[in-house]
């Protein structure tokens, strides 16, 4: 009796196997009508949207190649835009030149400034000056562009030539900065201004994704005798690079397509500047905002087609990024 109670009781529990009805039931479950309903909407809303972003693409490409085929100039190397001229001469260099400065400007301030206040919110801001930091962060999000685009005018504008007369006296010999005592309507600027517009959205998101970082990570490491930075360096940062990449690209697609406050601040023309103080220079999204009210058939074509370029530089600049976040996944926390 004591030898069958004790190997009863050193026996292992039995485990538990689904038996065929459990089994059944299980594949029913992922096959019920309301499952299959829910399967085909986001399967059709997937398509939709596929669809969606095609027939833009054939549009652009369609109304483009009509403007594109009558250009007597290099539509991709061409400085000068006059679609009234007979024959027509235009092109892009001075548009693709502008965004993409403008736009690394506008990351080169907003990623690391934006990465720091998240940092400051969760994890050194004490929990009553975290609250209203970010909720003022949350309202900067949601103000429109074209009341950057007045604040810039009126207000950063005219306080800009301070730092440009600094930049012009230690850092003329660079090339960049050189300055003509001109209004301070420049590349610079621009690039500042979308580094403000974009900073909130860099943050919230930085912000959310430093939130999720697990506990047990921060803790083991501050149990090994790390510093607050240490843990930050060695646990945050790392879990939430995909999240800060991510969120730098949302923060770069609205700065390559911003229109109103570049058109409120800029002082457009098509001439390359080497210096990014002086006057001068132009976007796509502001020619196109610019332009398009009063050019005629073949010149909205025309300025299609310069869209058709912005569109395809969106779409590179997001494949980028996935493929970015793809190699780096492995070294954040997310799998963890």
């Amino acid at each position: 009796m004591d030898i069958t109670t004790r190997n009863t009781e050193d026996a292992p529990p039995p485990t538990s196997q689904p038996t065929a009805g459990a089994q059944k039931r299980v594949s029913r479950g992922a096959t019920r009508p309301g499952d299959r309903i829910f399967l085909g909407l986001s399967r059709g809303s997937g398509i939709f949207l596929l669809v969606i972003m095609a027939a833009i693409a054939v549009f652009l490409t369609y109304r483009a190649s009509l403007a594109i085929s009558k250009d007597h100039g290099n539509f991709l190397t061409t400085s000068e835009w006059n679609t009234n001229l007979q024959p027509p001469v235009f092109g892009i260099a001075v548009l693709a030149f502008g965004t993409i400065v403008s736009s690394i400007i506008a990351m080169l301030i907003a990623v690391p400034v934006a990465v720091a206040i998240a940092l400051f919110i969760t994890h050194y801001a004490p929990r009553k000056l975290a609250g209203p930091v970010a909720y003022v962060v949350d309202l900067l999000a949601a103000v429109p562009s074209i009341v950057y685009g007045l604040w810039g005018a009126l207000i950063l504008v005219p306080h800009m030539t301070g730092l440009f007369g600094w930049l012009n006296d230690y850092f003329s010999w660079t090339g960049l900065f050189t300055w003509d005592e001109g209004a301070p309507r420049s590349m610079l600027t621009v690039g500042i201004l979308l580094a403000i517009m974009i900073l909130p959205i860099i943050t919230n998101v930085s912000r959310e994704v430093f939130r999720q970082v697990p506990q047990m990570h921060e803790e083991a490491a501050l149990a090994l005798g790390a510093t607050r930075w240490e843990v930050i360096r060695m646990s945050v940062l790392p879990f939430g690079r995909s999240g800060v990449i991510s969120a730098s690209m949302l923060g770069l697609g609205r700065a390559l397509g911003e229109t109103m406050a570049v058109a409120t601040v800029l002082s457009p023309d098509f001439i390359i500047h080497a210096s990014l103080l002086n006057p001068g220079g132009g976007t796509f999204a502001q020619n196109i905002a610019s332009k398009f009210s009063e050019a005629t058939q073949f010149g909205r074509d025309a300025l299609i087609a310069s869209g058709l370029v912005l569109f395809v530089i969106t779409l590179l600049v997001n494949g980028a990024a996935r493929i970015i976040i793809a190699r780096r996944a492995e070294y954040s926390g997310a799998n963890a």
